[in-house]
C-alpha cells in the first residue's frame, strides 16, 4: 500500500486507516484478526476512542479494553502501529474539554489499551462550554508527560481549529472531519484548505456513507443525489475492475490535501479488499464526475 506522511512530522503511515469504533462487541481473538490483517494489509494507523462501545455490551471505553486485550495477548503488534484515540465526550454534558477531564481521561485510555502512551490524542468534538486555553493546557501537558506524541481535533470548524492551534505549543498533527462522495463539506467549507495551508493530514471519518456507498443502499440520503452519485460510481468501478466502495476511498484520496480514509469494517476479506483502493488512480475527469453528481450540476 501507498504511504503518507503525518502532518510536517517524519512519521509515515498507509494512505488508509483502520478504526475501531465496532470492536466493542468483538471476543479479542477476532479483534486480533481484524487487527493483524489490518497491518497486513499496511493500514498501520489505528484509531479508536473512548466513547466506543456506549450502548452496547461493554459500555464506555469498550472498544479500547478489547484492542487493549489484543495489545496485552501480542505486545508486539504496539510496534507496528500509530495508535490513535479520542476523548472529549462524556455522553452526559455531552462534551467536556476541561482540564481535569480531559487528564482523567487520558489515563484512563492508556489504562484500558494497557499503554504507556499514545502516538496521537485527539479532542473528539468541541467544547464550547470550556475555553480553549484550558482544553489546550491540558494537551500541552499529555506532550510534555509523554502521555501523546501529538495531538489532534475531530469535527472542528476551520475557525476553531485555528483558534484552539493559538493556545497550544505544538502543531496540531490532524483534523478529523466527516466526508465522502455523499458528504463534502471539507472541500467547501475550507477544512481542507487549511490543511493545506497548516500541513495538517485529514483523517475523515464515514468514508463509504455509513456503508451505503459499498452496499447501494441510499438509507437517509437524498435519492435523487445518491441515485447520481452511484451511477458515476458503478461507471467507475467498471473502468477500473473493482466495486463502488474502492472508489468511493479512492474518490477521498484524490483530493489534494493530505487525506486517509478510515474505514470500519468488521470482515477481515473486506479489510483487505478496501487496502487495494490506495493503488486506484482517478483521473481529474473521474474526480469532478463525481463532485458533480454530487451537486447535480457541472462545475462553474
Amino acid at each position: 500500500m501507498k504511504t503518507i506522511t503525518l502532518g510536517n512530522t517524519t512519521e509515515t503511515v498507509g494512505k488508509i486507516a483502520y478504526g475501531c469504533w465496532r470492536f466493542s462487541e468483538s471476543t479479542a481473538q477476532e479483534a486480533d484478526t481484524k487487527i493483524r490483517t489490518a497491518l497486513d494489509s499496511e493500514m498501520t494507523f489505528i484509531d479508536t476512542a473512548d466513547i466506543y462501545g456506549l450502548g452496547e455490551t461493554r459500555g464506555f471505553g469498550g472498544a479500547e479494553e478489547v484492542l487493549g486485550d489484543v495489545l496485552k495477548d501480542s505486545p508486539s503488534l504496539r510496534e507496528d502501529m500509530f495508535l490513535a484515540t479520542k476523548g472529549g465526550i462524556d455522553a452526559v454534558r455531552p462534551y467536556d474539554s476541561s482540564y481535569d477531564y480531559l487528564i482523567a481521561a487520558m489515563n484512563k485510555s492508556l489504562s484500558r489499551l494497557g499503554v504507556d502512551y499514545v502516538d496521537l490524542y485527539q479532542i473528539h468534538r468541541p467544547d464550547i462550554s470550556t475555553p480553549f486555553s484550558e482544553t489546550a493546557r491540558a494537551l500541552n501537558d499529555m506532550i510534555k508527560t509523554g502521555k501523546t506524541r501529538y495531538v489532534g481535533v475531530s469535527n472542528f470548524t476551520p475557525a476553531q481549529t485555528r483558534a484552539f492551534q493559538s493556545y497550544l505549543e505544538a502543531p496540531l498533527l490532524t483534523t478529523q472531519p466527516e466526508f465522502s462522495a455523499l458528504h463534502q463539506d471539507p472541500m467547501t467549507d475550507g477544512t481542507f484548505d487549511l490543511c493545506m495551508e497548516k500541513k495538517m493530514t485529514a483523517l475523515v471519518w464515514s468514508p463509504l456513507a455509513g456503508g451505503a456507498l459499498a452496499s447501494g443502499r441510499a438509507g437517509n440520503y437524498d435519492k435523487d443525489r445518491f441515485n447520481r452519485v452511484m451511477s458515476v460510481m458503478q461507471r467507475l468501478a467498471e473502468t477500473h475492475n473493482t466495486d463502488t466502495g474502492a472508489i468511493a476511498l479512492a474518490f477521498t484520496m484524490a483530493h489534494g490535501a493530505d487525506v486517509i480514509p478510515i474505514i470500519g469494517t468488521q470482515n477481515p476479506k473486506r479489510i483487505q479488499d478496501s487496502a487495494k483502493a490506495a493503488d486506484i488512480k482517478l483521473s481529474g475527469r473521474d474526480f469532478y464526475d463525481i463532485i458533480e453528481a454530487y451537486r447535480g450540476e457541472a462545475m462553474p
